[in-house]
């Protein structure tokens, strides 16, 4: 896990790709490196988090033998050793993934993508042809960002913070936020909150030459999937999709410095932890990090204390309260650089320092699974259907589009995602996994964990699981109202049964309390501060201030909407305080 940075076109200066890698340094406080190509039109920098070949050997950017091809790599390729065999004979300097997909490239071309099981972003700079190629992982668990220039001069980066340090200017897309605060919808396609730049989509290669860029897919988790549901016998999918879930956890235990797992009392990360007992044997001992709020309604420790009472994990627990919530948000917020998921997200921030701290650099997670096995409420709306929504287990609007002023509201273009499947429930599925949930979750969780110099992997996002998944009818997935049926049966002899067969809990943190309660003030003034910034031009004064009032006598059963004005107020301080542009 680290931070990438490059420029390529002509006039640029030193100084620009110099500031890109300071910019991310939280990224990779290992090491850092740049190489400039000796024709002026070509520049890569790289900020390091040692995870693999801890040596001086693993520096980057890292060339090919001959000096020929360079790259800069964010992310792990988990199937490395098995291409490393694949591909004996290439002179091989190291013991790292990078250098792996440089033998790739050089063995297979741009087909070498289709080899790589893991998250990925990086960029390929060929001397000889001044060619860069790049690409993103099948789902975009690492981030890319580019601008395009006028003149052809391309800057790229892992996160927005390293274009905006090289001289792009940060001005806000106000069709962007206008999405966002009138439909709730962000990540959900390449457009970000700032103009002038984009995210490379989730499997997605860029290829830019001579002034050039080319965008292109790579993979289409639609396009993998057979449009005929799988009919084979439950038994005998349930025995493939446990051998893909036990061999993509044991792939990611694949490091050279110590990993842990985040878990809480539900069932996804539940199943983690005992696919780590069956790939690791009931003597492991890696540490189990749990975040806490000390609320009884939202506390999962019962469900945690279950299933670690079989297991000699430590359990780290890690407490976020309402006190630590205004500098820890803002601190994360200047991290994210655009909008991110409220307390939740604040939680993971707490526990991601407090791994750091207890001297565990990576952590897996249980993300995924709820989406590739039907696991929220209103996908059994939309198999009944009814209207399906984004929000879990709330009744009211999550979004207040009356609370925006005509003009900025008919800013907002109308999101209307593929359907690609034949019946509601995978498309509802697909939706989640390309357009909302994930992207969402993912860059979040990149931000959180990098925050703090430490790196996340998924292995529920294997995209073996996902194909096998969608593919399963919906019966397998909603059965008498509840959802991930087969997950259920699958784990049922690896956990205890109040875990395997517990409701889905929507809510981790007692977000809406707080706001209202202990974090009235503050939030008060992050409203007043997006108000102060944007009241009147995107903003309609009167019915945010009526709203908030509302929100705080205790009306509504969702904070999304108040988390919202929050995130602008918080970005509008941000930027006052830079010098920056209103965000």
């Amino acid at each position: 896990m680290c931070g990438l940075s490059g420029i390529f076109g002509a006039g640029w200066q030193r100084g620009q790709l110099d500031a890109m890698v300071v910019a991310q340094r939280h990224r990779g406080p290992d090491d850092t490196g740049t190489f400039a190509d000796p024709s002026g039109i070509a520049g890569l920098g790289h900020n390091r988090l040692s995870i693999l070949d801890l040596s001086a050997a693993g520096h980057q950017p890292m060339s090919n033998s001959d000096g020929s091809l360079w790259i800069v790599l964010n992310g792990e390729v988990y199937n490395y050793l098995e291409l490393r065999e694949e591909l004996s004979g290439y002179p091989f300097r190291s013991w790292t993934d990078t250098e792996v997909i440089l033998a790739a490239y050089e063995r297979w071309g741009e087909r070498c993508l289709d080899h790589f099981l893991g998250m990925f972003a990086f960029l390929i700079w060929d001397t000889r042809a001044r060619r860069l190629f790049a690409a993103r992982d099948r789902f975009g668990v690492k981030p890319l960002y580019y601008s395009l220039r006028p003149d052809g001069t391309l800057l790229v980066a892992s996160e927005i913070k390293a274009l905006h340090a090289a001289g792009v200017t940060a001005t806000p897309d106000a069709a962007t936020w206008a999405t966002y605060l009138a439909h709730g919808l962000y990540e959900h396609s390449e457009e970000t909150f700032w103009k002038d730049v984009r995210s490379l989509a989730p499997g997605h290669r860029l290829v830019w030459q001579d002034g050039r860029m080319e965008i292109s897919c790579w993979y289409d988790l639609a396009g993998s999937i057979d449009p005929e549901p799988d009919r084979r016998p439950v038994e005998q999918v349930q025995e493939e999709y446990l051998a893909l879930l036990t061999e993509s956890v044991r792939l990611r235990f694949r490091s050279d410095v110590p990993v842990g797992i985040n878990l809480s009392g539900g069932l996804d990360s539940s199943t983690l932890l005992g696919l780590v007992q069956r790939v690791q044997g009931a003597d492991s001992d890696v540490k189990a990090f749990t975040f806490t709020t000390g609320d009884p309604l939202y506390d999962e420790t019962p469900w945690v204390e279950q299933m670690l009472a079989r297991t000699q994990h430590p359990a780290v627990e890690c407490r976020l309260s309402p006190e630590d919530v205004p500098a820890l948000a803002r601190g994360v917020q200047r991290h994210q650089d655009e909008p991110f998921g409220g307390v939740p997200t604040l939680a993971y921030a707490r526990l991601f320092e407090q791994a750091r701290a207890e001297g565990t650099t990576v952590l897996l997670d249980g993300q995924g699974l709820d989406e590739q096995w039907a696991g929220y409420d209103y996908y059994r709306a939309g198999m009944e259907g009814g209207a399906a929504g984004l929000v879990q287990g709330t009744r009211e609007r999550p979004v207040r589009p009356e609370c925006l002023t005509p003009e900025f509201r008919s800013l907002a273009p109308e999101f209307v995602p593929r359907r690609p499947f034949s019946d509601a429930v995978r498309n509802l599925q697909f939706r989640d996994i390309r357009h909302t949930k994930i992207p969402r979750a993912l860059r979040f969780n990149d931000r959180v964990s990098m925050r703090a110099s430490t790196e996340l992997r998924e292995p529920f996002l294997d995209h073996r699981l996902v194909e096998l998944a969608l593919r399963q009818p919906v019966e397998r997935k909603i059965v008498n109202g509840t959802g991930k049926w087969m997950l259920r049966q699958l784990v049922r002899g690896m956990l205890p049964s109040a875990v395997s067969e517990a409701p889905k809990r929507p809510v981790q943190t007692p977000q809406r309390e707080w706001l209202r309660g202990p974090l009235r003030e503050w939030a008060g003034e992050c409203i007043e501060a997006a108000l102060d910034g944007h009241g009147g031009e995107w903003l309609d004064v009167r019915s945010v201030r009526a709203a908030w009032r509302e929100y705080c006598e205790g009306r509504g059963d969702n904070s999304f909407y108040v988390w919202q004005w929050i995130n602008l107020g918080m970005m509008t301080e941000i930027a006052v305080a830079t010098g920056g542009a209103n965000a």
